[in-house]
């Protein structure tokens, strides 16, 4: 079956989203699956369960380069289950963000968020583990952490003034020195708890 991702509105998005007791059932597997085809197939580096109208305790991520972002550094595929931030620094930065719930991932926006965070959570194989990272991969980790507590970033949109369309996006801001420089991945420190 082919998952669509739903669009802001859709009460899936609003709606409690349930810890996983079972990671290693076949519906599990299933949804952490399509998240990981529709997150590559979209060019995404980050999609919450709620965003295919599961909702589940789970996100994916894999900061890499697409169309809407150039990273210097990248990372791997990793998948979040149950997650908590356990750690937030005092320091902010403002990154534009879209979201592939928001008009299809077409409207960007500046968001103000900590620069570094630590997170816990569980693999796709139950294997619980400890995140600390910053630059972009904090940025869609709290993003998506967001998707799990119902909150779309457009509620968290620092001027909206600044929204803007993809394609101004692109030409415009996805290269601009502050973009580059508030993105940039310095720390990724993984370790299983």
């Amino acid at each position: 079956m082919k998952r669509e991702i739903i669009q802001i509105g859709h009460p899936a998005l609003k709606a409690k989203n349930k810890p996983v007791e079972n990671i290693c059932s076949k519906e599990i597997k299933q949804l952490i699956q399509d998240l990981k085809d529709i997150l590559q197939e979209n060019e995404l580096i980050g999609i919450a369960a709620p965003q295919i109208a599961e909702n589940y305790q789970i996100f994916v991520t894999e900061a890499r380069n697409t169309s809407f972002r150039t990273l210097d550094k990248e990372d791997i595929f990793r998948v979040y289950i149950n997650p908590r931030i356990t750690w937030a620094s005092y320091r902010f930065t403002t990154i534009y963000e879209g979201c592939g719930s928001v008009l299809q991932g077409t409207l960007f926006g500046p968001v103000i968020r900590p620069c570094e965070i630590v997170i816990q959570a569980e693999n796709e194989k139950g294997r619980r583990f400890q995140l600390k990272c910053d630059g972009i991969l904090s940025r869609v980790i709290q993003h998506e952490y967001d998707h799990l507590h119902g909150i779309e970033f457009l509620e968290k949109v620092s001027n909206y003034k600044q929204l803007m369309t993809d394609t101004y996006y692109v030409q415009n801001i996805k290269n601009s020195k502050e973009q580059v420089s508030n993105s940039k991945i310095t720390i990724i420190e993984h370790k299983y708890l």
